[in-house]
């Protein structure tokens, strides 16, 4: 939103007239209208008036973000009224100086919740896919659609043969939809690591130091006439470092969250402040000593650090109570509609 754009949504915010800005600020009312329509920039001395008078900071008040805010466009669940809820996972993020969407559901649905959130995807300048399943990508064409220009960064293995495996029915297809070429100059390709720029790193293929791949055991790759066990080459994740603090993006962590938090503290020297994203818990079976001790031990493996935890969609009900009781308040449920910014010395969630 420009400075002349949020000026006028400020003033609108408390039901107030051009006039009665001006007042305020011992200005005509032509003068004052040449900064809403663009025309000209307040000086400092008008802008601090203006910082006051909305009791915000300088910073707020000219629309600069000092923090990083993540919004649920979509998930599993509809933690407010009006929006729509699928089996996946859309995440907008803004950073000092990004404006991101990292996935994008299983098809047009966080379009609408967009819509009703108040988030501008036409105002996006870079977007993110986790992996190359279709709860994730569904939604891609339509966000090509809407954007224009957002470059997407998604791993050179996304458009893969994907698949999940069922003892009673055939191999069902849960990779990218067929259909995307006429998108494929906005796509740049990723591999192991893409530093973005000094906020944004994309990695994936974090070292096996924790065993966590039974929780995909269904999940294939199809090779040739036959099928092998998906390796997620795929999947990558988001590392933001920004406003003082860092952030951890993952979509749906099947190489195992303990395993990708051990690779970001491998390039920070210490664990993130915040992770966001689903575990890949819930095809374990409720109950059973083996699906039980692996929750387990990856809860006390997320005690190490400071990380606050938001996860739903992937994770499962089953795992995520099993974990809030290891994890207690560095555990948070993550769903459609939150949001929570991520500001120097504390997180806080947003009504």
């Amino acid at each position: 939103m420009k400075f002349s754009e949020h000026l006028a949504f400020l003033r609108e915010q408390e039901g107030l007239l051009q006039k009665d800005l001006a007042k305020a600020l011992g200005i005509s009312l032509h003068a004052y209208q040449r900064f809403e329509y663009g025309e000209q920039e307040p000086r400092l001395a008008v802008l601090a008036k203006l910082a006051d008078f909305y009791d915000l900071s300088l910073d707020a008040l000219v629309g600069r973000r000092r923090s990083v805010r993540v919004t649920a466009l979509l998930e599993n669940t509809a933690g407010r009224e009006g929006l729509c809820a699928a089996h996946g996972l859309s995440l907008y993020i803004e950073t000092p100086r990004h404006k991101i969407l990292f996935d994008m559901g299983p098809g047009d649905e966080f379009l609408s919740n967009a819509e009703a959130l108040g988030v501008d995807l036409t105002a996006v300048d870079l977007a993110v896919l986790s992996h190359g399943h279709d709860d994730h990508g569904g939604g891609l064409a339509a966000f090509c659609r809407v954007n224009d220009h957002a470059p997407v960064y998604l791993h050179r293995s996304a458009f893969g043969p994907y698949y999940i495996l069922s003892d009673d029915r055939a191999p069902a297809y849960i990779g990218l939809p067929l259909g995307l070429e006429e998108f494929r100059d906005r796509f740049i390709f990723t591999d192991r690591e893409m530093v973005i720029d000094r906020e944004l790193t994309l990695f994936s293929e974090p070292p096996a130091v924790f065993d966590a791949m039974a929780a995909s055991g269904r999940l294939a790759e199809k090779v040739g006439t036959g099928f092998q066990p998906d390796a997620f080459r795929h999947e990558q994740n988001l590392l933001i470092r920004a406003a003082g603090r860092t952030v951890l993006v993952a979509g749906c962590a099947h190489r195992g969250v303990v395993n990708i938090l051990t690779a970001a503290k491998s390039k920070l020297g210490e664990y993130p402040d915040v992770f966001f994203g689903g575990f890949h818990l819930f095809q374990l079976p409720e109950g059973e000593a083996a699906s039980d001790k692996l929750i387990d031990e990856t809860g006390r493996a997320l005690l190490l650090g400071k990380t606050v935890y938001y996860t739903g969609h992937c994770t499962g009900a089953y795992a995520y109570d099993r974990l809030k009781t290891i994890l207690g308040e560095r555990l948070r449920p993550l769903t459609g509609g939150m949001t929570a910014d991520i500001g120097e010395g504390e997180i806080k969630e947003v009504e």
